[in-house]
């Protein structure tokens, strides 16, 4: 096995569970809104929304990089 196939093992491992992550999260959310204050997750999600408008400028380019790197 050469050094490439194994990068693209390796990312496409990272992409599966990077997925998988998303989906949880949505589901999480959907529990938290159809039962509210079950799961947390929409309140966690508020506090680092938060975060981010508390650093000002420099949260909200903090957010731009981790959306643009996460579109890649």
């Amino acid at each position: 096995m050469n050094i490439r196939g194994t990068i693209d093992t390796i990312t496409g491992m990272v992409g599966s569970v990077t997925d998988f992550g998303l989906k949880l999260i949505v589901a999480l959310v959907v529990v938290d809104v159809i039962y509210p204050g079950t799961t947390g997750t929409v309140a966690n999600l508020g506090a680092i929304a938060g975060q981010f408008g508390d650093h000002g400028m420099a949260g909200l380019i903090a957010l731009f990089l981790f959306a643009t790197l996460y579109k890649k």
